[in-house]
């Protein structure tokens, strides 16, 4: 008699561990944390618009084209990983070539972001004129990776044919050095080289409260089990 209910009492403490943890994982199962998720490009809010570089993976930007009004801000998301991607400002007739400054035309040197990766980058639409960019990466322009901002959407220069004169060049683009970002631009200036694209803190608070939670949970029951076990030897000696 005495023997079963000192087993049965010193079960007590594993059950409550059992209710706490859970049951352990069924031979042969294994868990992984899920991936990070590339940062991703939030709504458009009033003066604010947004633009995913190399969305979900794929060599485009998106949206590839939008109306933004004068004073807007236009934010580039860019993803992690290992391609880096820019966001270069180009003209319509040269979609895959960095806008260089033109003193007869009066203009001065186009925006360009730089090759990198997980990074925002804003530009502040300074006119209605037609902003053209593009990713010069090795092969992205020639591929379809560039976009616009305020283009037409009929005639001879809109969005569409700007693309197709991009895909047309193909392989055959020249290929641009890095040379790190470039602030200013023509029609929409970068006044400010790329920022690191800012994380959540839920995660390291999330973390942080399960880590609390799982303390707590070994000291109460470690705080059980002395209890039980101080009951059990009183037991003996009465």
């Amino acid at each position: 008699m005495i023997f079963t209910t000192l087993v049965s009492v010193l079960a007590i403490p594993a059950l409550v561990s059992a209710q706490i943890y859970g049951p352990p994982p069924s031979s042969g199962t294994t868990t992984s944390a899920a991936p990070a998720s590339a940062p991703s490009a939030p709504p458009d809010t009033q003066g604010q618009m947004n633009i995913n570089v190399a969305f979900n993976g794929n060599f485009v930007f998106n949206p590839a084209n939008i109306t933004a009004p004068v004073g807007t801000l236009v934010t580039f998301w860019f993803p992690g990983g290992d391609i880096p991607h820019s966001v270069t400002q180009s003209s319509f007739q040269e979609p895959c070539t960095y806008l260089t400054a033109n003193s007869s035309a009066g203009t001065g040197a186009g925006f360009d972001s730089g090759l990198t990766n997980a990074v925002q980058f804003t530009i502040n639409v300074t006119d209605d004129q037609r902003i053209w960019f593009h990713c010069k990466q090795i092969l992205h322009c020639g591929m379809g990776m560039v976009g616009s901002i305020n283009a037409p959407t009929n005639g001879s220069n809109t969005f569409q044919a700007f693309q197709a004169a991009a895909l047309q060049i193909g392989s055959n683009e020249v290929t641009q050095t890095s040379g790190g970002p470039i602030t200013g631009g023509v029609h929409g200036i970068a006044t400010a080289t790329p920022a690191a694209t800012g994380t959540s803190g839920s995660s390291s608070s999330s973390s942080s409260s399960s880590d609390s939670s799982s303390s707590s949970a070994i000291t109460n029951a470690a705080s059980m089990a002395t209890i039980l076990l101080a009951v059990v030897v009183g037991f003996f000696l009465v």
